[in-house]
């Protein structure tokens, strides 16, 4: 069982940046591989990025890929996701996700733990 956390989110100028956490319960973490997802309003959840197990591989969503970095720390049981360059459509609710062995990075029903959401809202 995994407990997940995020923090981070906030309201921020388009052009700024912003860095997401998401702490984990467990000691079993660092099998696990992260994502973040995100949910814009009237909008489906979409993937955004994921990060196996050891950190070594990382995933992106062609919309933020250059501009969002996820990281991990396993000794901190914490995901991050250092986004850069933000733009009013990146305003959403973002998801941590975790899974153990998710047959697709990038599908949201291929993880078996969710945190609460944090809010990201980007101005004009």
């Amino acid at each position: 069982q995994v407990q997940l956390v995020e923090s981070g989110g906030g309201l921020v100028q388009a052009g700024g940046s912003l860095r997401l956490s998401c702490a984990a319960s467990g000691r079993t973490f660092s099998s696990y591989v992260m994502g973040w997802f995100r949910q814009a309003p009237g909008k489906e959840r979409e993937f955004v990025a994921a990060i196996t197990w050891s950190g070594g591989s990382t995933y992106y969503a062609d919309s933020v890929k250059g501009r969002f970095t996820i990281s991990r720390d396993n000794a901190k049981n914490t995901v991050y996701l250092r986004m850069n360059s933000l733009k009013p459509e990146d305003t959403a609710v973002y998801y941590c996700a975790a899974d153990w062995d998710p047959a697709s990075y990038y599908d949201e029903y291929e993880y078996d733990y969710w945190g609460q959401g944090t809010q990201v809202t980007v101005s004009s």
